[in-house]
């Protein structure tokens, strides 16, 4: 029962990436490009502001960790750190330009794809266990997603290569440990930013001038990429990636939903059927917490 914060934590973190789509799609006749470096800029401002404010002594107790770290260790630090940046502005920017311009579904198939690859990549990289039920859990995962793909092979591509970027996230930063996470998370996105400034005079569009563009932006960056991520990574230090990664199919299952109810994108029986075979996934993966908790639950009825 003391993973539960974190359960909560990575629950809630999915469900808020599951309505990204809503402050998305406003603004979807800007270049993908122009909202990426936007987003990240802002991201990176506000992040700067709050650490130097608010978290001066974390940071001076991050360096002192990070200094005291063997040579072999540092190393692994950087490339952890500086691998987590790039997978982050890879992901980015592929689930922005599939959003407008590919498809609401090719976007969210791609979170479906992504708890597979992370489950196993955690299996063969973290060497995390899995029981008999996480593994048939993995397995109605990958016959959803060939029900998904079977309609559209490009969608598939798409979801992949959003799906592998996030995956690498996950899986890198379970590894990296032992500092404070809003620093770390810190160093991800102003370290992003550092790397797209001298790209925006060159692929950066005219500036915008909408009060639309801003607003969705600043509601981007705070709401939809600085809360979800520390809360994903404040999950991380306590659960197993794969246990993460699993619980992210609640972002395409809400945006699967907005899809079909709000953006009214067709959807067929199949997508359906694969959909609830997903969604059962879920379920059976996360089972043995699930049962915890209603057993917890009983004991204390019965108690009282």
């Amino acid at each position: 029962m003391k993973t539960t914060k974190y359960y909560i934590a990575a629950i809630i973190a999915f469900t808020t990436w599951g309505l990204f789509s809503l402050v998305l799609r406003p603004i979807h006749e800007y270049p993908s490009l122009d909202i990426l470096f936007f987003r990240v800029f802002s991201c990176a401002i506000l992040m700067l502001l709050i650490a130097f404010l608010c978290k001066r002594k974390q940071i001076k107790e991050t360096i002192a960790i990070f200094k005291a770290l063997p040579k072999a260790e540092k190393r692994k630090s950087v490339l952890l750190n500086i691998g987590g940046s790039v997978f982050l502005m890879a992901n980015w920017f592929t689930f922005i330009y599939v959003v407008n311009h590919v498809s609401l579904k090719a976007a969210s198939l791609a979170y479906l794809v992504c708890p597979i690859l992370t489950t196993l990549l955690a299996y063969f990289i973290l060497h995390e266990k899995l029981i008999k039920t996480q593994w048939l859990s993995v397995g109605l995962s990958i016959s959803g997603c060939l029900l998904l793909s079977y309609s559209d092979i490009t969608d598939m591509l798409f979801s992949i290569v959003i799906g592998v970027t996030y995956a690498a996230y996950l899986v890198s930063q379970r590894a990296n440990k032992g500092f404070d996470k809003f620093i770390v998370l810190t160093f991800h996105i102003t370290l992003a930013a550092l790397f797209l400034v001298p790209f925006y005079p060159v692929f950066g569009g005219p500036v915008p001038t909408e009060f639309k563009f801003y607003f969705c932006i600043e509601t981007i960056a705070i709401l939809f990429t600085i809360v979800p991520l520390f809360l994903n990574l404040y999950a991380l230090s306590g659960i197993n990636s794969s246990t993460v990664g699993m619980l992210l199919n609640i972002n395409p299952m809400i945006a699967f939903g907005l899809a079909a109810f709000v953006f009214k994108e067709s959807i067929t029986p199949l997508q359906i059927t694969a959909y609830g075979i997903i969604f059962t996934a879920v379920l059976v993966f996360n089972s043995h917490h699930i049962f915890a908790i209603k057993q917890k639950l009983t004991s204390i009825s019965k108690g009282s």
